[in-house]
């Protein structure tokens, strides 16, 4: 994000408007990966599974999903699902126009399917690829997206790989080091983008961290940073695994935008995980990317998250007032 959409956002917030969107375009996915938070059961709280929902398709899906654009007016747009490949032939439909509004796009898939070319020549959109760990452990996790799958369908693209650090991928030597190495080689890859898992208050999972040893990651990728200019590990963001936001209320990216599931009615709260995400181990990229942002003192007197706070406050009185949704 460049200063003129930093200042579009913050233009966003002034007058009561959500930046970004999240959506779940499909409850569809071939995949069962653990530790998957769209299918967790806290996930949607009463709305009940994602599976359930009575999801959209064709026609219906496009317009109901313009709809949802056209009313809350996002700067960027980020298509989850379920597995949005799934609706790759409404994607083709509904990219361009994005585009064409001048909203920035992203799409979040395994890639379980070919991505298709026409995309490459999207302006503003962005594929990211979930990858979990190096093959062995990736294959055996994310079948049928495989390693092998991946790398025939990512041919002629141009591509973010985005890894979910879970234990299953500690306590192995240069281990991330050699996945970086790995991807950084491919030519479709522009980026590498990595989270920790981040589990649901009170449940006990095999994916979550101990706090040394995601601190142990966060040090090793601290000295793999300048060898890997392709991965995205700026220090806010490595400031920010080491102090995440401490609740959903106090994390930027939870406030300034707003997430959808797969009917387009119900809203996913308080964050795209859902339920009642545990904020100390917080481990999404963006949200303790600009946490970390939020602590910076402009002119080093004023905190950012001061200009941040009054802008939102302002804005949630504009929207009262505008009576529209905020």
């Amino acid at each position: 994000m460049d200063k003129a959409d930093l200042f579009k956002a913050w233009g966003r917030v002034l007058t009561g408007r959500y930046p970004s969107m999240s959506v779940e375009i499909t409850r569809e996915c071939p995949l069962r990966c653990p530790g998957c938070y769209a299918y967790e059961p806290a996930h949607l709280a009463d709305v009940g599974p994602l599976r359930s929902l009575a999801d959209r398709k064709g026609t219906e899906l496009v317009d109901g999903f313009m709809d949802l654009v056209r009313r809350y007016r996002p700067l960027h747009v980020s298509i989850v699902g379920g597995e949005p490949l799934v609706r790759f032939r409404e994607l083709d439909i509904l990219l361009p126009k994005l585009t064409e509004m001048g909203i920035a796009a992203q799409v979040v898939t395994s890639a379980v399917r070919p991505i298709p070319p026409a995309w490459s020549k999207i302006r503003r959109l962005t594929v990211a690829v979930s990858v979990d760990g190096l093959q062995p452990e990736h294959d055996e996790r994310r079948k049928p997206a495989t390693y092998e799958r991946i790398l025939r369908n990512i041919q002629g693209s141009t591509v973010y790989i985005h890894c979910t650090i879970t234990r299953q991928l500690t306590g192995r030597d240069k281990y991330f080091e050699r996945f970086l190495s790995f991807w950084s080689a491919r030519p479709e890859v522009r980026k590498i983008w990595l989270s920790f898992f981040t589990p649901q208050v009170g449940v006990e999972t095999n994916e979550s961290l101990s706090a040394s040893e995601k601190m142990a990651v966060v040090s090793e990728l601290t000295a793999l940073r300048r060898q890997f200019p392709k991965a995205y590990l700026p220090n806010a963001v490595l400031m920010g695994y080491r102090q995440p936001p401490k609740s959903p209320a106090d994390c930027i990216f939870a406030r300034t935008t707003v997430n959808f599931t797969a009917d387009l009615k119900n809203k996913i709260k308080p964050c795209q995980f859902g339920g009642e995400p545990d904020c100390s181990q917080c481990g999404c990229f963006a949200s303790v990317g600009l946490n970390a942002i939020g602590e910076h003192r402009v002119l080093k007197v004023l905190p950012v998250r001061k200009i941040f706070d009054a802008s939102d406050a302002i804005g949630r009185l504009t929207a009262s007032i505008l009576h529209h949704d905020h």
